[in-house]
């Protein structure tokens, strides 16, 4: 078997088959691809699964694809997301959105809001320390 059969079998046994949408893609490309998706999709990574899987959904929510919105979903399930979870990420994957748009309507100063966000990422990190000590 070739490197290419070799791929295909890869990705049966990983997901119990090929996908259309994978196997229409130029064979060089599924091979480079798919080894980069398995290593940070469902292999071991920094980020724990479930939490890939919800960071996902998040970003196709934003996105609004709905084929990454039921692939991210599903798999989120598969890895323990619960339906608590998935309700609050609903909730939170519009904030990105929402506050970008308000931000983008006022013309908002870019250096301003670096500024900003870069005081109130030292307000909150100065905050948790001090949580951090009382616990």
């Amino acid at each position: 078997m070739g490197e290419y059969e070799d791929t295909l079998d890869d990705i049966r046994k990983t997901l119990g088959i090929v996908p259309g949408f994978m196997s229409a893609l130029p064979e060089d490309v599924l091979i480079h691809d798919w080894a980069l998706m398995k290593k940070y999709q469902w292999g071991e990574s920094v980020i724990e699964p479930k939490h890939r899987e919800l960071i996902g959904l998040a970003v196709a929510a934003n996105l609004k694809c709905p084929y990454c919105q039921l692939m991210h979903l599903n798999m989120a399930k598969a890895r323990g997301a619960t339906d608590e979870e998935l309700a609050e990420l609903f909730y939170l994957a519009s904030f990105t959105s929402r506050w970008s748009s308000m931000l983008h309507a006022q013309h908002y100063d870019l250096k301003q809001f670096e500024k900003e966000a870069a005081k109130i990422g030292d307000h909150l990190s100065n905050k948790e320390k001090v949580v951090q000590q009382v616990l």
